[in-house]
């Protein structure tokens, strides 16, 4: 079973996102399941009390890799609609961070997708996160946004 790409969400945003409308979104009346990954701010990390965090993306790629996620299910798993919603900007503890809606005929194929997505999204799509301490603030798990890149022949300002 596949859904054009068109009907399924993808987004990066800057306001609290909305499971409800989301969950909405994806469920149909040939549907029997519909899970969902719902990744929010918890409050310590490595052992240290978590004051908030940060999200930064280079957001044309992440748009474009949560696409490709979405083709991938469809291509391994029979399901109807996906959603694939993360939040940009400050977080506060307990905010969502990530959701993610599968829907499908049947409950295996919407927990395999959806596993198969968060997975998948948090390997391949360039979102970094950056946790603040209250002594101090680092990019988590070695993730780093990435360098300028150096264009050949560029001279430096004056």
């Amino acid at each position: 079973m596949t859904a054009p790409l068109d009907d399924d969400i993808f987004q990066l945003v800057r306001e609290p996102i909305e499971p409800g409308t989301l969950v909405g979104h994806v469920r149909a009346p040939e549907d029997g399941a519909i899970v969902t990954f719902d990744g929010f701010v918890r409050n310590q990390s490595h052992n240290r009390r978590t004051l908030y965090l940060d999200y930064e993306a280079y957001e044309p790629m992440a748009l474009a890799k949560m696409r490709e996620i979405a083709a991938q299910l469809y291509e391994k798993y029979r399901i109807h609609r996906v959603a694939i919603v993360h939040r940009l900007g400050r977080l506060e503890i307990g905010e969502t961070s990530v959701f993610i809606a599968v829907s499908a005929p049947h409950r295996a194929a919407a927990f395999d997708a959806c596993r198969f997505a968060i997975d998948t999204l948090k390997r391949t799509v360039p979102i970094w996160k950056k946790e603040y301490f209250e002594d101090g603030a680092v990019w988590a798990d070695g993730e780093l946004p990435p360098s300028p890149v150096a264009t050949p022949g560029a001279k430096p300002a004056s």
